[in-house]
């Protein structure tokens, strides 16, 4: 962080969006910006940690020289901010290239124990990346897979426990939807799978930019998220339960460390992405943490449903018990891809598409075309849901 851009310092108690706009250049464009769950923008902070970590000369971690010593303090910094961050511990915290990596390398190592009879729980709901490598996992060994569906109306998840049996070895399942901000209820699921002896693994790329996340908490044995979702670099995480970690053997280099959590990590680690990882958490702790950010996101999102009420021609799809700021939007009479071009001659940006979750998609009938997404994020204001509001009411 560079002594011109001091973190803006918020209390819990007050969320200051202007002071936090004023930490995104990407914002100097002008544009009112609802891609982020495709992923966020970037602040100051974070590109200088990246940069200054770029310029620092670090090579191999090690204890001998500065530039050694200096390596470790970025991964030890990393693993301690996502430790905060997930509610975990920084010994279980492991790196890789992207969520959808680590997973396929995961249900890799998960596999080796499974076998023809054995079962897998995926959903309809989720991100292709918490389907495939589970379900390619489960083919390569003759195991069954299993899918929970979902209402195509109020797109709830549907009750897992009715297709769990005794060979269940895992759930998959997402904390929220990227397509409509879905939040299953993650208790119910963890209580339905450890009942009959299964493992949870937890998607929270898109809850982990939204809420304050405690794995203890939820109770899973696996979690992944993705830091370039919440203002930070792209790459991947993985935690989990440290004695489930130990008992893995992920395919790796033989000269590669056995201890957990390097054990997952294949090759040298991008210290630079890892130390805008510690940025991005510290970004968003300095400006009330995510308990705040997310009180902020519910007002900007009431808000912009309050206004949505008044479009007799838009519609938004799902009507979910809990959501994250997310809403897939159909127009009657336009394609998406037409809602999102006509948005953005009113300086809106609002992509439109099925964003790899191609299986809820078709569930819910809505084709490749998708519909217009519409994400909100820690630098959303009310002049960004105003003038999203004003473009889709000129349709």
């Amino acid at each position: 962080m560079s002594a011109s851009t001091p973190p803006v310092q918020r209390t819990h108690h007050s969320y200051d969006v202007a002071a936090v706009r004023s930490a995104f250049p990407a914002l100097d464009s002008g544009l009112a910006r609802f891609d982020a769950p495709g992923g966020s923008l970037t602040p100051r902070p974070v590109a200088q940690a990246v940069a200054d970590a770029m310029t620092a000369g670090l090579c191999q971690r090690g204890s001998l020289t500065p530039h050694e010593r200096r390596a470790e303090e970025v991964v030890s910094s990393a693993r301690g901010a996502m430790a905060r961050h997930l509610g975990s511990t920084p010994a279980a915290i492991a790196f890789g290239r992207s969520m959808t990596a680590l997973a396929f390398d995961v249900a890799r190592a998960l596999a080796k124990d499974w076998g023809p009879g054995d079962e897998v729980v995926v959903t309809r709901l989720d991100h292709d990346a918490d389907v495939r490598p589970w379900v390619l996992a489960a083919g390569a060994v003759g195991a069954t897979v299993r899918w929970v569906d979902f209402d195509p109306d109020t797109w709830e998840l549907d009750d897992v426990a009715p297709v769990l049996s005794e060979r269940t070895r895992l759930v998959a399942v997402t904390g929220s939807s990227n397509l409509v901000g879905t939040r299953p209820d993650l208790a119910a699921v963890v209580s339905a799978a450890h009942a009959v002896g299964a493992l949870v693994h937890v998607d929270a790329v898109h809850l982990a930019a939204h809420v304050l996340v405690d794995l203890t908490a939820i109770g899973a044995d696996l979690l992944t998220c993705s830091p370039y979702k919440f203002c930070g670099p792209h790459l991947g995480v993985l935690t989990g339960r440290p004695d489930l970690l130990e008992s893995l053997r992920p395919d790796k280099l033989i000269t590669s460390p056995e201890v957990v959590p390097e054990r997952f990590e294949l090759g040298t680690l991008p210290y630079e992405q890892l130390a805008g990882v510690a940025a991005a958490v510290s970004f968003l702790e300095s400006v009330g943490g995510m308990a705040v950010i997310e009180q902020h996101e519910e007002a900007m999102l009431a808000r912009l449903l309050d206004g949505l009420a008044g479009l007799d021609r838009v519609r938004v799809h799902g009507r979910p018990a809990r959501r994250t700021p997310t809403l897939l939007l159909a127009v009657d009479g336009l394609a998406p891809q037409a809602v999102t071009e006509h948005l953005l001659t009113h300086d809106v940006v609002a992509p439109s598409g099925t964003f790899y979750a191609r299986t809820a998609a078709e569930h819910a009938g809505l084709g490749e075309a998708g519909g217009t997404r519409v994400g909100l994020a820690p630098y959303t204001d009310e002049r960004d849901v105003d003038r999203l509001l004003e473009g889709l009411a000129s349709l």
